[in-house]
C-alpha cells in the first residue's frame, strides 16, 4: 500500500462543503490557530507526527489550460493531511476517542459527516473520503516520533556525559557510564519496519 513508509503511515482526505460554510470553518481555524491550549491534545498525541487542514475555494483549483475543461464546482473542499505512527484503525479511534469536539469543530462543515463518535460511522466516512498517497517525505521512515524524541534526549545525554569525561578518572567515568545508561535505557528504541498488526 503506497500509504506506508517503513513505521510511517500517510493519510489525506477531502470532503466537500457548502460554500457559505467555508467562513465559518475559517474562523474555527483562527480560533485553534490563535487560542493554543486548544492545540493540547493534538499535540499529546505523539504518534502524530503531523495533521493539517487546508479549505480550497472551489474556484481555488488550479486551470492549466491547454485542452483541460474549465470545472463549474459547485461545492468548496477540506483537505485533510497528516503521517502518524501506528495503523490506521489506532490512528482513528485515537482521534475519535480524544479529539472528537475538535474533529466536530473542523468537519461538521463537509457534507454528510456523521460526527466522530461512534467510530464506526466515523470511520465508514474517512474510508470514503481517504485517498491513497503515491509519494511523501519523511525524514526518518524507520523511526517514530516517539523515536526521533528518544535519540534527542540520548544525544544530549550522551553529549553531557562526554564533556564531563575528559575530567574523570576511571571509576568516575565507569560510574556516569552506569548512571548514563540507566537514565536513557527507556529511550532506546528499535528504528526499521513497523511490525505487522493483527
Amino acid at each position: 500500500m503506497s500509504n506506508i513508509n517503513g513505521k510511517v503511515y500517510a493519510m489525506n482526505a477531502i470532503t466537500p462543503m457548502k460554500t457559505w460554510k467555508t467562513w465559518i470553518l475559517r474562523v474555527a481555524f483562527f480560533v485553534l490557530d490563535h487560542v493554543k491550549p486548544m492545540q493540547k491534545d493534538l499535540i499529546d498525541l505523539s504518534f502524530i507526527e503531523f495533521a493539517r487542514w487546508v479549505v480550497v475555494p472551489r474556484n481555488g483549483l488550479p486551470f492549466l489550460g491547454n485542452g483541460q475543461q474549465e470545472e463549474e464546482l459547485t461545492y468548496d473542499y477540506l483537505l485533510f493531511f497528516s503521517n502518524f505512527n501506528g495503523t490506521w484503525n489506532q490512528y482513528i479511534d485515537a482521534f475519535s476517542a480524544v479529539l472528537s469536539k475538535g474533529l466536530n469543530l473542523v468537519w461538521r462543515w463537509s457534507e454528510k459527516f456523521p460526527g466522530s463518535v461512534p467510530v464506526t460511522l466515523f470511520k465508514e466516512y474517512i474510508a470514503r473520503v481517504q485517498f491513497d498517497t503515491d509519494y511523501y517525505y519523511t525524514a526518518y521512515p524507520h523511526a517514530t516520533a516517539n523515536d526521533v524524541k528518544s535519540a534527542h534526549i540520548v544525544q544530549a545525554s550522551f553529549d553531557s556525559l562526554s564533556t564531563a569525561a575528559a575530567h574523570y578518572t576511571p571509576q568516575q567515568f565507569a560510574d556516569a557510564w552506569l548512571t548514563f545508561v540507566l537514565e536513557v535505557q527507556t529511550h532506546l528504541g528499535e528504528t526499521g519496519e513497523a511490525p505487522i498488526a493483527g
